[in-house]
């Protein structure tokens, strides 16, 4: 048994279809010919960015509470957001890539972070159904200190 307050671990075939599932909706909403409005385009695909995100820090700290990987995870959302503002001709060259564009994504944009934090938040909420918080048992002769 995990220890008082622990996370159980998410089982990798269900991380693997988590990001699997949002790496294809994000490239269908921002690059399948859909008819969709700009606006879903826009902030579909930086929703699914910041999930796939959620998905990845959380793998590599699966001890950690939802909660603790959102914040983790929208403070780096953030910060490669405000990465937009610096310029150099190596990174605007490779923001004009496909790469370029699906991983730093080439304007600055508060509303996008918006849209990181709110899909963030969407993926803890989930993740916290998938990874329930073990509490430790009281036996029947343990004296509860108040």
């Amino acid at each position: 048994m995990l220890g008082s307050g622990m996370i159980r671990p998410r089982p990798l075939i269900l991380t693997l279809a988590l990001m699997a599932v949002t790496v294809a909706a994000g490239l269908t909403i921002r690059f399948a010919p859909l008819g969709l409005p700009p606006f879903v385009v826009k902030y579909g695909g930086s929703t699914m960015w910041a999930l796939m995100a959620y998905w990845i820090v959380s793998t590599f700290l699966p001890s950690r509470r939802p909660l603790t990987v959102a914040l983790l995870t929208g403070t780096l959302a953030t910060a490669v957001e405000f990465v937009k503002l610096y310029h150099s001709s190596i990174l605007d060259a490779f923001r004009l890539t496909l790469p370029g564009i699906v991983l730093l994504g080439r304007f600055f944009s508060v509303w996008d972070i918006v849209a990181y934090w709110l899909a963030i938040s969407f993926g803890a909420l989930v993740d916290r159904g998938f990874r329930p918080v073990e509490r430790a048992v009281r036996s029947e002769n343990e004296i509860p200190i108040l």
